[in-house]
């Protein structure tokens, strides 16, 4: 496997890459410490915890240019977004701060010519504009909702700004007379020219985006123009068709690669998901996971009313957070056990009513899995909703829709698997008893921020899926009987090893696996410290990808929160793995080979 250099992409050479090479346990600790000798080799990392340098570029631009001196930016992709982190900042600064946070919008500059091609990207970006001790808490925002731009679209609109395509948005409540004076043309002269709109070569789709070679010699331009100063020619007319099919494979309905050029597509198939009358528009997509998270969650709120919700199992970091920063907060449940189960319906029966329960299957790190069976039980009796993070599961190996009112996916992880694009997902079930309600939140909120350009590569990245999870369930089943068999090991986390198995097996598909994730604790801190030390795989954050990656999952996560770790039994030094699709002997063989590095330790006393 290959190896990777402190601070270095992954994959390498990768502009867009959603994890970063930690490969040592110092270097992890150095990280989460601030070292400079860790910082400053830092090229890139995971795109809610460390701002990409493209977006950082283009918010010192913005600063630059709008913003009152030594202030900083925060980029978003609506006004509807910016107004969200606006009140999330005012409400954690001093009044004195907050007088001194500002935004702008920018959008397409549609008076220039040379914007036509490209209006139905909505390439627009609003920059909330904060003092630099306020943006530790934008900062908080970008990272528990998921909602700041992605690279792809900090790069585009970046260069649209340098070419003068991009201007603040400007809207009067009631226009001036007279005020209908063309805008002055901006950027180069020979973007500048009027645009026949005439010499159509090609019908509109029926999205309503025309293809870039719709407009004539001056629209071949500007996609030549796209070409060269951006690096790619993007094909505006495939986007819409991309979302769609990759709704349509997230909602079992597409197992085969769909011509994204056929006008209009073919009819849905029938949905494998288990549930019947699913349809497209039941699958939201976003930016990332906790953006579905996020989105589900206030849309919950805005359904059913201000109530706290529940988070069932030892979840990821930022849905917690979520549950606890955005509403009423939450009851937390972190074992994920029959017993907490016991203590939640009695709290049910003595009155105390929830917006939702959030629960991840299985959980990681720990790969338990919360008896769904059980729950919904609860849920139809006590009237809360059930939503269900299936990321590390994947709907090939469970089906967990059936137990669900909605279902929500990184698409970032094994969904894609290059590691090279972000991107989330929610499902509305058509049998659930808000589903009505729901739809109609949704219809009124939702916003589409999901990028077309990420949208695109995440089509592509997907079309292999099923096959790749097929082959992962195998390679992950045989690493764990290697980790299990020897004697430095402690504990070994993995569906068919848990006391919960039963849960997992209740959704389990007949044709399903147990995923591709498992944890590692040691009997030792430097056992722990070699093994990982000596493994030759990539070593860094994210999971779901196509080449195995490992990582000291709970001190990267949990660094500042380590003994409240503890306290809910969960050793700090546990390692997690991803699984990936390496031959299968020689993934057995680099694991042999860390275990070799760590019976070598010899433990002082």
């Amino acid at each position: 496997m290959a190896q990777f250099d402190l601070g270095e992409s992954i994959p390498p050479h990768t502009a867009h890459a959603v994890s970063v090479s930690l490969p040592t346990w110092r270097s992890n600790v150095g990280y989460e410490e601030g070292e400079e000798w860790v910082i400053s080799r830092m090229t890139t990392g995971y795109p809610r915890f460390f701002i990409h340098k493209s977006i950082q570029a283009f918010a010192d631009d913005l600063v630059a240019q709008f913003a009152a001196p030594g202030q900083k930016a925060l980029l978003l992709p609506t006004k509807q977004v910016a107004d969200r982190c606006l009140a999330f900042i005012r409400s954690r600064v001093s009044t004195d701060v907050a007088e001194k946070l500002d935004v702008v919008h920018l959008v397409l500059d549609k008076a220039n010519p040379s914007s036509a091609p490209l209006s139905s990207l909505s390439p627009a970006i609003s920059a909330v504009f904060c003092p630099p001790e306020a943006f530790p808490r934008a900062k908080d925002y970008w990272q528990h909702t998921g909602d700041g731009i992605s690279s792809r679209r900090a790069e585009f609109c970046h260069g649209l700004l340098k070419e003068g395509l991009l201007h603040m948005d400007v809207r009067p409540q009631s226009p001036p007379s007279g005020a209908d004076d063309p805008k002055p043309c901006r950027g180069p002269r020979r973007y500048q020219r009027p645009m026949s709109l005439d010499a159509t070569q090609q019908a509109p789709r029926n999205n309503g985006t025309p293809p870039i070679s719709e407009a004539g010699p001056d629209a071949l331009e500007s996609s030549r123009f796209l070409e060269e100063r951006f690096g790619r020619n993007l094909d505006i007319s495939l986007a819409s068709a991309a979302k769609s099919a990759i709704r349509r494979r997230i909602a079992g309905a597409l197992t085969s690669e769909l011509d994204l050029t056929a006008d209009p597509l073919p009819a849905m198939g029938a949905s494998s998901r288990g549930v019947g009358d699913l349809r497209e528009d039941d699958v939201y997509l976003y930016p990332c996971g906790m953006n579905a998270i996020f989105n589900v969650h206030r849309g919950l709120l805005n359904t059913r009313g201000n109530m706290k919700s529940i988070c069932y199992g030892f979840p990821y970091v930022d849905t917690l957070k979520t549950l606890e920063k955005f509403g009423p907060g939450c009851a937390f449940y972190g074992r994920a056990s029959e017993e907490e189960l016991g203590e939640l319906e009695t709290r049910l029966e003595g009155g105390e009513r929830f917006l939702a329960l959030f629960c991840e299957f299985p959980g990681n790190p720990l790969l338990t899995c919360p008896n769904l069976v059980r729950i919904r039980r609860l849920a139809d009796k006590y009237d809360f909703a059930v939503v269900v993070d299936e990321t590390v599961g994947t709907f090939a190996n469970v089906n967990v829709l059936q137990f669900s009112d909605i279902v929500v996916s990184s698409l970032t992880k094994i969904f894609s698997g290059d590691c090279n694009v972000m991107g989330g997902s929610a499902i509305i079930n058509p049998n659930s008893r808000y589903y009505a309600a729901l739809k109609t939140v949704f219809k009124r909120d939702f916003e589409d921020t999901y990028w077309p350009e990420d949208a695109i590569f995440m089509e592509r990245n997907s079309r292999d899926f099923a096959s790749r999870v097929d082959r992962i369930n195998a390679n992950a089943e045989a690493i764990c009987n290697v980790l299990a068999s020897h004697s430095l090991v402690k504990k070994v986390y993995y569906p068919t090893l848990q006391e919960s198995r039963p849960n997992y097996d209740a959704c389990r598909l007949p044709k399903g696996g147990y995923g591709g994730l498992l944890s590692v604790t040691f009997h030792a801190k430097p056992y722990a410290v070699a093994f990982y030390d000596a493994i030759e795989t990539a070593k860094g954050p994210s999971l779901g990808t196509n080449f195995t990656l490992t990582s000291p999952f709970v001190l990267l996560a949990h660094y500042q929160e380590l003994d409240w770790v503890a306290s809910l039994g969960i050793d700090p030094d546990l390692i997690r793995i991803s699984v990936g699709l390496e031959e299968t002997e020689r993934a057995i063989s680099i694991f042999r080979e860390a275990l070799r590095a760590a019976e070598g330790v010899v433990l002082d006393g």
